[in-house]
């Protein structure tokens, strides 16, 4: 089963999506933005950048734990994972994104 967007609106009024792999596990997470145009802006950003493996920056939490960030062509974060318990389950978070990133399906539960 593919994956999908989720698109979600805060208490503060402020729009976020996350992208769900076909497990309904959540893979990446957007920051907030303030128009439901621009949360997807930043969707289609996702679907754009997710395919391309130099658009990953693999990090380390101050605590040690790896995750990683989805930087747009300007440089831009355009979505982050959660935190791993090890480097290879991080790089499984990533190969994953690369394979639902790039999905049409988006619910807009706002």
């Amino acid at each position: 089963m593919a994956g999908w967007y989720e698109i979600t609106k805060s208490d503060k009024g402020l729009f976020s999506f996350v992208l769900k792999a076909g497990n309904n596990e959540v893979i990446l997470r957007s920051e907030q933005y303030e128009s439901k145009a621009a949360a997807n802006n930043g969707i289609a950003s996702v679907q754009t950048n997710s395919p391309n493996d130099a658009r990953y920056v693999r990090k380390d939490a101050s605590d040690g734990r790896p995750y990683f960030n989805l930087r747009a062509g300007n440089n831009q974060v355009i979505g982050t994972s959660q935190m791993y318990a090890s480097a290879a389950s991080r790089d499984n978070g990533i190969a994953s994104v690369m394979s639902n990133g790039p999905t049409t399906t988006v619910k807009d539960l706002s």
